[in-house]
């Protein structure tokens, strides 16, 4: 057994359906880095590899591993420092590389971490398609699998207390394309010129990655950024980045209206998402943004296909089909979601949750591309933020996703969905249970990750309907649910 790895910690735990995830020190070490490098030249002949990795600290040991896996099993490798998710997605798309694996907690706690991995042409790496397996060779290297005749080997060594750093790695070289990626981004958002409106955007990176780019993207807009937070700094002095959560959206929301801004943006740590708020300082839920990009993509790609996620979608059809569009609809997760736009050549891709994905950007989720449209649809229209979406917020109120801690998830799910089902205009289990009722629906699902249930409901512009019908699902819920042991 090699020092320092826990055996209490099966690494296979870590391997998610469709990311590695875990705690820093816990399931996520050096040696883990290490095996899932050494893994992926296994898996998939790397010859060469980019990587990268977010602001949180536990950030360049886990790099320090994960490169001496990966040139150990004879990969050259580009480091591109700390940077976002989607820029380690524009170098896998558009540069001679094998694989992409970014290192990044995304928008949980500080002293978690973990790995986003896809393939030449940003391919993603799920459950499905190579990331269960990675995981059970993974738990060999690390010795840990314990299965009989197990062939696990030796792990290139260099003891965690003497990482010694990647300069003395020769296969190991730094890079950068963030040029290249900042003209992709402004290429695709088409923003004009020369606006005959001037407007103000407060950006707040929350200590996270975003920062980085903003700062060297908001000379060439033509609108003014009023920065708040920019500062990378993987403690998250100022609170975890994640504005899904309401405690979480205070300051941006005062920032907005402090400066009279016209819009403000928030983005999660890797900021592969962006959650926007109007004039007011009002939190614009992501399903109500999913339909406005999906009719501003379509707009120059009339008769396309726009898959969105099952739990909330009403709205988003109808703009669509307005459109002249293609609804489709997908399961949630990124690596599904993508799979799904591979697979029907869709232009365009939304969930709630503020993951869109764009063809024209190998089909992969950009939390930079959605902002700087809604900012260009703002200046051709005239409108502003709030009147670009209060319309659809009225049509189809939606109760946003709550979550339930509860023990028997699954009982519980069919326990909703047996009482529901009766009267039902339309019953589907493609991901979680989707039931409508007429003038209202609802979606309930289980995490991927953890003992929880997930809510959504909406309503045929009936916000009174879609309160009550929510109380009663979460009722329910609340009854029959046993609670998770600490």
């Amino acid at each position: 057994m090699m020092a320092g790895v826990d055996c209490r910690a099966d690494p296979r735990s870590a391997f998610k359906a469709y990311d590695v995830r875990g705690s820093v020190p816990g399931v996520l070490t050096w040696e883990l880095a290490c095996a899932l490098g050494t893994a992926c030249v296994e898996a998939f002949a790397v010859r060469r590899a980019v990587v990268g990795r977010d602001v949180r600290l536990s950030g360049p040991m886990l790099l320090d591993g994960l490169c001496l896996g990966l040139t150990a099993g004879g990969a050259f490798v580009t480091d591109i420092g700390m940077c976002g998710t989607e820029e380690i997605y524009h170098a896998a798309a558009f540069g001679d590389f094998d694989v992409g694996i970014m290192i990044t907690g995304s928008h949980n706690p500080a002293q978690d971490n973990g790995f986003k991995v896809v393939r030449r042409g940003a391919v993603p790496v799920s459950g499905d398609s190579g990331l269960g397996a990675m995981g059970i060779r993974v738990a060999e290297l690390l010795e840990i699998a314990g299965a009989p005749g197990s062939d696990a080997m030796k792990l290139p060594v260099r003891p965690p207390e003497d990482v010694a750093g990647l300069a003395a790695t020769p296969r190991v070289a730094s890079g950068s394309f963030r040029d290249a990626y900042l003209d992709r981004l402004l290429d695709l958002a088409g923003l004009p010129a020369n606006p005959t409106r001037r407007l103000k955007v407060v950006g707040d990176a929350g200590n996270g990655c975003a920062g980085l780019v903003l700062e060297r993207l908001a000379p060439r807009l033509p609108f003014e950024i009023a920065s708040r937070q920019l500062e990378p700094d993987g403690r998250f002095p100022n609170g975890v980045p994640n504005p899904l959560l309401p405690d979480r959206r205070q300051g941006t929301a005062d920032a907005v209206r402090k400066a009279g801004a016209d819009m403000g943006v928030a983005w999660d740590g890797d900021f592969d998402r962006c959650f926007l708020y109007d004039a007011r300082g009002g939190f614009i839920e992501g399903y109500y943004c999913v339909g406005m990009l999906a009719g501003e993509v379509l707009r120059s790609h009339p008769g396309g296909k726009v898959v969105h996620d099952t739990r909330v979608y009403w709205n988003t059809r109808e703009i669509v089909l307005a459109a002249g569009g293609i609804p489709v609809m997908g399961k949630t997760g990124h690596a599904f979601m993508k799979e799904r736009m591979r697979a029907e050549n869709a232009v365009y891709g939304g969930e709630m949750s503020a993951h869109h994905y764009f063809r024209e950007f190998a089909y992969c989720d950009s939390g930079m591309l959605p902002w700087l449209m809604a900012a260009g649809i703002m200046l051709r229209t005239g409108a502003t933020l709030g009147e670009l979406v209060e319309e659809r917020m009225r049509a189809y109120p939606c109760s946003g996703e709550i979550n339930r801690r509860v023990a028997n998830a699954a009982a519980l799910m069919e326990s909703v969905g047996r009482r529901h089902q009766d009267g039902a205009t339309h019953v589907d289990m493609l991901d979680g249970i989707n039931i409508e009722h007429g003038e209202w629906r609802f979606n309930l699902r289980m995490s991927n990750t953890e003992p929880v249930l997930r809510l959504n409901v909406e309503s045929r512009g009936d916000r009174g309907l879609m309160e009550e019908r929510t109380g009663a699902l979460l009722r329910q819920i609340d009854e029959e649910g046993v609670p998770v042991e600490s």
